[in-house]
């Protein structure tokens, strides 16, 4: 993978020529070399030509669909990240192009500042050589240290319980983006299939009570979907 101190490539996969200019201008304007495609036979051959560090992938185009687009991305890059942006905003595609493997997900219409703040949230977690992981997680004032479990705010100690430090652990892993409430029930309690529990939603009123006291609210909720930790400016 590429220095994470270069500048980022950005593949933008999208047949509308208005979007697909505003967000090519857009990008640009932050730093970003932008390339473009639009269907997903050019976003294949483009990826494989320009390897970009993330994509942004429409979900409907003319020649199938961005499900299946990024599932040929993902089996010959795995370090690829994949932010889907589509009309598509029901709960179940959501979910699914989460699950599929997408790091984001961004609903049409949307505003050009928080496409480029959720690339930049994507961006810090996957351009990160191993071998430089900080067993330090940072979000904003937020810090876990893995070395010792210890997590602070603002400076100041947070006292959680384990499964209280595994989901916040969870959160920080994959800031800036929303994870499902399923992949949180199968990665912090290791459920192998999908339940009807509110044990999700009461830690995160835990977190949210330890957390919130010193600070704004770090926790978003996507009604329906999951949480996830917001996605800094």
């Amino acid at each position: 993978m590429e220095n994470p101190e270069s500048p980022a490539t950005v593949l933008i996969v999208e047949d509308e020529p208005g979007i697909a200019d505003i967000l090519r201008i857009t990008l640009k304007y932050h730093g970003f070399t932008v390339h473009t495609a639009a269907t997903g036979r050019q976003a294949v051959i483009a990826a494989r030509e320009h390897r970009p560090d993330l994509v942004l992938l429409d979900v409907m185009l003319p020649d199938g669909n961005g499900w299946e687009v990024c599932r040929t991305l993902r089996a010959e890059r795995d370090d690829l990240a994949v932010i889907f942006v589509t009309a598509r905003d029901a709960p179940r595609d959501v979910v699914g192009g989460l699950a599929l493997g997408g790091d984001d997900y961004i609903t049409k219409p949307f505003g050009v500042d928080e496409v480029v703040a959720r690339v930049h949230a994507v961006l810090r977690r996957t351009r990160r050589e191993p071998e430089a992981v900080d067993p330090v997680l940072r979000h904003g004032d937020l810090e876990m240290d893995e070395t010792t479990f210890t997590v602070r705010r603002a400076g100041e100690h947070v006292d959680l319980t384990p499964t209280e430090y595994n989901l916040l652990r969870h959160l920080l892993r994959n800031a800036g983006r929303i994870v499902t409430k399923e992949q949180l029930l199968q990665h912090v309690w290791q459920y192998d299939t999908v339940v009807e529990s509110t044990v999700v939603e009461t830690y995160i009123s835990y977190l949210r009570r330890k957390l919130d006291r010193l600070g704004p609210p770090l926790i978003e909720t996507r009604r329906g979907i999951g949480y996830g930790l917001r996605a800094l400016a």
